[in-house]
């Protein structure tokens, strides 16, 4: 009887095909299941397991085509994927009542996002952040080295804003990296350069970083105005 249990070590190393085998023996499935996931995904089987771990197929979603839309005066026809009915037929009738008045007007404010690194405890917090200003051009360096692609494509470290603020606990240096992600989501990028300055910013500065890396968005917007009176 084969023991169940999801514990499954050295499953990342698998290929998608030998994972849905084991998948299927747990769970008591028939070849038939690891044919269908097979099948399903089709070719995109092996681009499935570069993008996500322990890939074994892909899901469909249905898509459908929004109609009506006129956006910044252009004419486009919106591809939706849901699986939820009455969705694109909504965007279509939305988009046909604002027809008359212009359409959708959009606007993005760029695509730049903060990677935060806080160092905590620190006896002179003003000198720490002075020392890291002087580093931007090498902090500059290893975000772009942390992402050479995303430099390729136009993108990669901007700015860099170091704040001080005072808390209970005794004041914390606050390095923030700013990134342009292009038209990544970004998360991953900005996570990675932070991981690859944060050891150097104790290096520099003698202090030790204490906190995790986090990532906002507050330089990252749109926003759309339907309906444009003329």
């Amino acid at each position: 009887m084969t023991e169940h249990t999801s514990r499954l070590v050295g499953f990342q190393k698998l290929t998608p095909s030998e994972r849905t085998e084991r998948v299927a023996a747990l769970a008591g499935l028939g070849p038939e299941a690891a044919a269908h996931y097979a099948a399903v995904a089709g070719d995109l089987l092996a681009l499935a397991d570069r993008l996500v771990e322990n890939a074994v197929s892909t899901l469909n979603v249905p898509l459908g085509i929004a109609t009506n839309l006129l956006v910044d005066g252009r004419e486009v026809l919106v591809p939706m994927a849901t699986e939820e009915s009455s969705v694109i037929a909504a965007v279509g009738n939305a988009a046909k009542r604002c027809r008359a008045s212009g359409g959708f007007v959009t606007a993005t404010s760029g695509n730049e996002m903060i990677a935060q690194i806080q160092q905590l405890g620190m006896p002179d917090a003003a000198q720490v952040r002075l020392k890291v200003l002087e580093r931007k051009a090498e902090i500059r360096e290893i975000c772009d080295a942390a992402d050479p692609v995303l430099v390729e494509l136009g993108g990669g470290f901007r700015d860099l804003e170091v704040r001080v603020i005072e808390t209970a606990e005794g004041p914390m240096v606050i390095t923030h990296l700013i990134v342009d992600t292009r038209d990544a989501m970004g998360a991953n990028a900005v996570n990675t350069m932070a991981e690859a300055v944060a050891p150097r910013l104790a290096e520099w500065t003698g202090e030790a970083w204490r906190h995790g890396f986090g990532h906002c968005v507050d330089r990252v917007g749109a926003h759309g105005v339907a309906g444009v009176d003329e």
